[in-house]
């Protein structure tokens, strides 16, 4: 059986995942991109961009990992676009004509369109569906590989209380946002189904992994 991942996921010292006013201008609200410094300098993110140089060790090293055994995405609304992007007609998300999943891609929203093939393989499903009926329609798009959680917070919280993460990669970032969406709420106990590994980062940030046992 495939495993259902999620990778990189980054959250302040608070906890909070995102911050507050989210908008076409502001895709992640007042946080910036505060919460994301830490990918930002490393060679894997400066390749993705058409960049040289960039930095090594760990924080490189994990994020390599991103499309490794991945066929297919779910990701919230809100991961997808900007608070009312469903009454755009031509919003075709955050990354061009060329995303970086090159896979098939279920996004959960109560305004369901057509599929939205792009460059490179990746396709938009829009699903009106529970995170179990949506996985569901995953598991058969990714054709044996893994599933990514790709977010945002209330996408991967609703995962998580529905016991369906096998594994989680959570990046603390030192900074304090005390608005926004926090990741934790409402998942006291968490640590039980889990078996939690951490290490730091010279950058400043701490890889949280988490496996499931069993």
């Amino acid at each position: 059986m495939s495993l259902v991942r999620v990778q990189h996921f980054a959250i302040s010292l608070d906890g909070f995942g995102t911050g507050e006013g989210l908008s076409l201008e502001e895709p992640f609200g007042h946080a910036g991109q505060r919460l994301h410094q830490w990918m930002l300098g490393t060679r894997w993110w400066h390749s993705l961009v058409g960049q040289a140089d960039g930095s090594g060790g760990i924080d490189d090293t994990l994020l390599r990992t991103f499309d490794v055994g991945i066929g297919a995405e779910i990701m919230g609304a809100g991961k997808y676009g900007y608070p009312g992007w469903h009454e755009n007609p031509d919003w075709k998300g955050w990354w061009g004509d060329n995303p970086p999943f090159h896979t098939p891609v279920y996004v959960l929203t109560h305004h369901p369109r057509p599929p939205l093939e792009m460059e490179g393989g990746t396709t938009f499903y829009f699903l009106d569906a529970s995170p179990e009926e949506a996985l569901a329609e995953a598991r058969k798009g990714a054709k044996g590989k893994d599933i990514r959680i790709g977010g945002g917070v209330r996408t991967l919280r609703d995962f998580l209380k529905a016991g369906l993460v096998d594994q989680m990669h959570i990046v603390q970032t030192p900074i304090l946002l005390g608005r926004g969406q926090r990741l934790w709420d409402g998942l006291e106990g968490l640590e039980q189904s889990f078996d939690v590994e951490t290490v730091s980062s010279p950058s400043g940030v701490t890889h949280m992994m988490f496996t499931r046992r069993g």
